[in-house]
């Protein structure tokens, strides 16, 4: 990493240097907006900037940010950066008491959002403080009382505005610049505070690991309040001097479409997104592409290989998470084998251990992935409002990052399983937790289990479990608990299976023994909403 210096290591400080040199290169397509430029994203950002300053919004405050994949989520995060400001991008498909914690949690300054997400808060109380500014795209419609009293905005307004009065601000790679949330295992999904040389650092593994040029053009479909999309595939072609193309959500039937239109050359595939494009019939045109290069993970040996062989696409695999960055990515030389992440980067350290001793296990033995930095900064800097989690993860000096894996002879990790009570589904972590409490408020359940287990036709990942049991004298109807839960939480959180039992399972010291309802036994017996013909509305 020494061709960039240490004091350089920031998203914005790239950004400015590409509309220097090259402001009206387009450096964002958008399938339902105007493209954007290196130069105009600086331009409109200083606008906004100006725009937050003027609202009082300055160092170390959050704008808290739900808007979809378009134009003015750049503009937010770039436009808070120049203003020493937190970004924090939140997830368009939370509501109830999900968005109710992060926006308490993260008790922002200025509230970002959709007109036509605004509805989510309907049910929403306020944070620690009144929130004074409400920005919205769109119209808003209905104004929630969580924002009683609060400025509503224009958003697109602001960021066409003079930048006048803005104080020329160049943070440092130490500053923190985002907080995005990750899935809690025991509570609450907790806020990552991430430092603008961890932003930068996501950026710059990608870019390296995949080859990125000023050649290239970045296909972007999953969303932007993601650190995959927003820092490794965006950021990654920002830092190349490439181009992105963005659509609004991932569509498998339209997804060689897009790749074929938008002439990308390198996208990326989280979850069960590979899985359901080769699920989708063969076509004459699957190798009319440009596509070099797929970054995917996880993938499977059923459909990997012939996945590769039918769109002539080879992919890149990687590990890691919000908190700890990418600290393994694959060969890009080599032939893609299930599992495997890779060679640790020297940017970091990484070890398997015991997960109760912490003890280092040899080669080839699995245990817990634990992980440090080598760069500073590069590396989240806690949990925001949460020292108690920070200091939990960081037992004996490493980041335990609660998964299992192993290390080869040639030390390449494997991963194997999460050990952590985290459910990933569709691309997304969900807290068993916040599900069961959302689960347990209603009026006819008196305790329930929420875990993740494995289906076929799932890619590998996780379908939600709900083990519920009713209240004295009442019953449970798995349909009607779905629509209990549907507008309390995001789709991708809703239970596919619901079982009723008249206890749960518990240890002597009351602790719920969740393994066994992993079972397929116990999965085979619950009701399934996909055989039920239950349909989530988006």
């Amino acid at each position: 990493m020494g061709e960039v210096p240490r004091s350089q290591r920031t998203l914005l400080h790239s950004l400015r240097g590409w509309a220097r040199a090259r402001p009206d290169d387009v450096f964002l397509d958008f399938e339902d907006g105007p493209p954007l430029t290196f130069g105009a994203l600086d331009r409109r950002s200083d606008a906004m900037a100006a725009a937050l300053a003027r609202q009082g919004v300055g160092a170390g405050e959050r704008v808290f940010a739900l808007l979809h994949n378009r134009p003015a989520l750049l503009v937010a995060m770039f436009a808070a950066h120049k203003v020493g400001a937190i970004f924090v991008p939140v997830n368009t498909e939370l509501r109830g008491a999900f968005l109710q914690h992060q926006l308490r949690n993260a008790d922002p300054a200025i509230v970002l959002v959709e007109g036509d997400l605004l509805a989510a808060f309907t049910d929403v109380t306020a944070p620690g403080h009144r929130v004074a500014t409400v920005g919205v795209v769109g119209e808003p419609g209905a104004r929630p009382a969580v924002f009683a009293g609060a400025e509503y905005l224009d958003l697109a307004a602001l960021d066409t505005e003079p930048a006048t009065g803005l104080p020329r601000h160049e943070p440092g790679p130490a500053e923190i610049a985002c907080i995005m949330y990750t899935s809690g295992t025991t509570g609450p999904s907790k806020g990552v505070l991430m430092p603008q040389a961890h932003l930068w650092t996501f950026a710059h593994g990608s870019r390296r690991a995949l080859g990125l040029t000023a050649a290239d053009r970045y296909y972007i479909c999953m969303p932007l309040f993601h650190a995959n999309a927003l820092l490794m595939q965006l950021g990654g072609a920002l830092l190349a001097g490439a181009s992105a193309y963005v659509v609004r959500r991932f569509s498998p039937t339209r997804w060689l479409q897009d790749v074929r239109r938008s002439g990308a050359t390198v996208t990326n595939g989280l979850g069960v997104i590979p899985e359901f494009i080769f699920r989708t019939p063969p076509t004459p045109h699957d190798r009319a592409h440009r596509l070099r290069i797929m970054m995917a993970v996880p993938i499977a040996a059923e459909w990997s290989g012939a996945f590769q062989e039918r769109f002539g696409v080879p992919f890149l695999q990687g590990y890691g998470m919000t908190e700890c960055n990418i600290p393994c990515y694959t060969d890009p030389g080599e032939l893609s084998e299930p599992g495997c992440a890779g060679a640790v980067l020297p940017e970091f350290e990484l070890q398997i251990v015991d997960p109760e001793t912490d003890e280092p296990r040899p080669a080839g033995a699995v245990g817990e992935i634990v992980v440090r930095p080598r760069e500073p900064f590069a590396f989240m800097a806690g949990y925001f409002q949460a020292p108690d989690k920070t200091v939990e993860a960081w037992r004996n000096l490493w980041f335990h990052t609660g998964d299992a894996g192993w290390l080869d002879g040639r030390g390449r990790l494997h991963f194997v399983d999460r050990i952590k009570d985290c459910i990933r589904r569709r691309g997304e972590n969900i807290s068993s937790f916040e599900v069961e409490q959302c689960l347990n408020a209603h009026p006819a359940v008196a305790e329930s289990a929420v875990v993740g287990v494995k289906v076929a036709g799932a890619g590998g990942e996780d379908e939600v479990l709900a083990v519920v049991t009713p209240r004295e004298g009442a019953a449970v109807d798995p349909a009607a608990l779905l629509d209990w839960c549907v507008p309390r939480m995001p789709r991708f959180a809703v239970p596919r299976f619901v079982l009723t039992a008249d206890r749960l399972d518990k240890t002597a010291t009351g602790k719920i023994l969740k393994q066994g309802y992993k079972e397929p036994a116990v999965v085979a017996g619950a009701w399934d909403r996909e055989a039920a013909g239950y349909v989530v509305p988006r």
